[in-house]
């Protein structure tokens, strides 16, 4: 069985004096993907939720589009492995390009050369306070981090409560897994407003393009090519989002009271 987190004893040096300490670290650890028995890529992540892992990635990079093509999912015994089966042939991406993503984050889809998607008609608008809301919300789902530390989480939210929620030391697999649930769920939500604890980069602004989510939310920054894509898909990206402050950095008539 996968576990999050690990337990270890470390010293802490501290005012010219040794002390030992037990605490609980988050894991690390290569799950590799294999597609209809043909082994594609291999993760750097937390090896929870590894059926969502596995399912979002493909639906973000376009292999699937509904979990109507996925015949199977499972993990291997000793939890090393995912084996998803579809119900189709899937061709293996010639080349894999190396992400901002943290822990290593691949893709094989051309951002640049998407211009199929679009969010600027989307009705979806929100008070300013919900963002306030929606931040206090992000804090209550870090379970994983008030324990360990070092991880990122992300929330799919409807403006009133957290529909999902994923953690994971790499934040591009934090989306990669609330994709993954949102199709293995069959969620169909109205409002879509997505927050997380990681910078916005290109794959990070890409996923959430990909779920048609029209908000966009970090408690940090976003990047500049985040910001162009996010100009040009109609998307409301929003950055360093604190206690009554944030920054609109594209499509700010969504915020009513701006």
């Amino acid at each position: 069985m996968n576990s999050a987190q690990k337990s270890i004893r470390y010293k802490q040096y501290k005012s010219q004096e040794w002390t030992s300490h037990d605490a609980e670290i988050i894991v690390e650890a290569p799950v590799s993907l294999t597609v209809n028995g043909s082994v594609w890529i291999t993760f750097m992540c937390t090896p929870v939720s590894l059926e969502a892992l596995a399912v979002g990635f493909l639906f973000n990079e376009g292999i699937i589009q509904s979990m109507n093509e996925v015949q199977d999912v499972r993990i291997c015994e000793h939890g090393e492995n995912i084996d998803v089966w579809l119900n189709h042939e899937a061709k293996q991406p010639a080349a894999w390009r190396k992400t901002s993503g943290c822990t290593g984050g691949v893709t094989a889809v051309e951002i640049l050369a998407k211009p199929n998607i679009s969010l600027s008609d989307h009705s979806l608008k929100i008070d300013a306070n919900e963002i306030e809301t929606i931040a206090e919300m992000l804090v209550k789902a870090q379970v994983l981090y008030r324990k360990t530390g070092g991880v990122h989480t992300s929330i799919l939210s409807d403006g009133k409560e957290i529909l999902l929620s994923a953690e994971d030391i790499g934040r591009h697999n934090t989306l990669d897994k609330i994709a993954g649930l949102y199709l293995m769920e069959g969620l169909q939500p109205q409002k879509r407003i997505l927050m997380t604890t990681g910078r916005i980069s290109s794959e990070m602004l890409q996923k959430a393009a990909q779920l048609n989510v029209p908000i966009v939310i970090s408690h940090t920054s976003p990047s500049s090519l985040s910001i162009e894509m996010a100009d040009r898909y109609g998307i409301t990206l929003i950055g360093y989002a604190r206690k009554s402050q944030f920054n609109v950095y594209t499509n700010a008539q969504r915020i009513n009271s701006l």
